[in-house]
């Protein structure tokens, strides 16, 4: 299909909306970004534009069903939500919009769910992970970080901060994601066993002011990663790394993107950008 600057795609039963930014998958390596548990298209602002121009790649960003402009979704969700995403939708929505080649980068739930693609499916289109702030296993202080940001919601003017990019969505949005991680039975929820058949070079961004995880999940995956791996601690930076130090997150990107092209394709990213 020829993909728009902007519309959207129909996977299974669910209308997502996206936006495609710079050359299409069928031009050049694509950048496929994965929004976190309250985010969407709209909310990752500029920076896919800021990725493009840094990068010299196409960019595609959508919002997963229950965020954005996308079709709403049934709540509670599964307990296995990201686990869904990543092996039943994302395959789909890459073969759909003519994915070749390229990365995946995520942000918090995204993160977690551009894992479990890469560790469950072999894909050699996926050439590398850029994981910013992921989430491999519950901690106790991001649950509490989270039952903080359900009061929140209830006392203040968050739902209506929301709703300005999620729409009718916002409740489905917020609700679907919150039930899930404030579930006892989420203490159990794991992903260190997708992280062994990870094979693909990895990229690790995590704030040191991160409320929602520690150093422990960089650890985990660098214990555990079965590709290249490395990291990168940004000082003054809490959850949000693309937002808090959008400078220092678009050089590590666009550095790490090159390392996985060589010859005369780097050549020509390099003249892009």
């Amino acid at each position: 299909m020829t993909l728009e600057d902007a519309g959207s795609l129909i996977i299974d039963d669910a209308d997502l909306e996206y936006r495609m930014i710079g050359p299409r998958p069928d031009e050049a390596p694509t950048i496929v970004l994965l929004h976190e548990g309250l985010g969407c298209t709209a909310m990752w602002r500029n920076f896919p534009e800021q990725l493009a121009r840094a990068t010299g790649l196409g960019v595609f960003v959508y919002s997963r069903q229950g965020y954005g402009g996308s079709s709403p979704c049934e709540v509670p969700r599964s307990l296995a939500y990201m686990h869904d995403e990543a092996i039943q939708v994302l395959p789909k929505l890459l073969d759909a919009i003519g994915f070749t080649s390229g990365l995946l980068v995520g942000h918090s739930d995204g993160a977690s769910i551009a894992a479990i693609h890469a560790g469950a499916i072999a894909d050699p289109r996926i050439l590398g992970l850029v994981l910013m702030a992921p989430h491999f296993f519950t901690e106790d202080m991001g649950i509490a970080a989270i039952a903080e940001t359900k009061v929140t919601f209830e006392t203040t003017d968050l739902r209506t901060r929301l709703q300005k990019y999620h729409g009718d969505n916002v409740d489905c949005a917020f609700w679907g994601w919150i039930g899930a991680w404030l579930d006892p039975e989420f203490r159990n929820w794991d992903l260190r066993d997708f992280l062994p058949t990870i094979t693909v070079p990895v990229i690790v961004l995590q704030g040191l002011e991160d409320q929602y995880g520690t150093a422990a999940q960089v650890c985990s995956i660098e214990e555990l990663c079965g590709g290249e791996f490395e990291s990168l601690f940004l000082s003054n930076c809490a959850h949000t790394p693309f937002r808090e130090q959008p400078e220092q997150t678009l050089a590590a990107i666009s550095r790490f993107t090159a390392t996985l092209f060589d010859g005369d394709e780097a050549a020509n990213i390099r003249q892009q950008r």
